[in-house]
């Protein structure tokens, strides 16, 4: 095997100091949604209803977690509508990484209450999930994570909208940012 070029080492620590520095430019935003069977005050919703703020308050303590949105008046967003259809529930949160959100949502007591989703949501054959990076301090509008969730729909998983079935790492959307100039 060959010498290696001068400086070689300096680069492949360069490359990694950059690859961290990307990663730690970025947080990952989430938005989910969910049509209930029934309303929120229908006893058909009242095992749901009864769990949220203990889910919430779970999210909020795990490691990895940034930020959730929330109205002023309840704490949570089950009153926001974002969508035509006021059945329509939305969840849109950030994560430092795709890794903790990952965590929370299938390794802790929030795994649990997704076993029963069927109880309270109506089955959707459209993505219900999607996942996005954002700059560090950027706080998602739901108009952008609506677009962000219709995007994955008709174009499937990409750096700019993914799923948990594909995940792209944040380095991944920084390259094709430069492409794109």
């Amino acid at each position: 095997m060959g010498k290696q070029p001068p400086g070689h080492e300096g680069t492949k620590k360069i490359l990694a100091l950059l690859k961290f520095m990307t990663q730690h430019q970025f947080h990952l935003a989430q938005l989910n949604i969910a049509t209930i069977r029934a309303s929120l005050s229908d006893p058909q919703m009242a095992d749901f209803v009864a769990q949220l703020q203990t889910i919430n308050a779970i999210a909020e303590t795990s490691s990895g977690f940034i930020w959730r949105l929330q109205d002023d008046h309840q704490g949570d967003a089950t009153h926001i509508q974002a969508y035509d259809d006021p059945r329509i529930l939305i969840n849109l949160t950030i994560w430092e990484s795709v890794e903790t959100l990952s965590n929370y949502v299938y390794r802790s007591q929030h795994g649990t209450a997704m076993r029963d989703r069927r109880k309270w949501f109506e089955k959707s054959d459209q993505p219900t999930l999607v996942l996005w990076w954002i700059p560090v301090g950027h706080i998602p509008t739901i108009a952008e994570a609506k677009e962000r969730l219709a995007y994955l729909h008709q174009y499937g998983e990409t750096p700019y909208a993914f799923s948990f079935k594909r995940s792209f790492p944040p380095t991944r959307l920084a390259e094709s940012n430069e492409a794109s100039r």
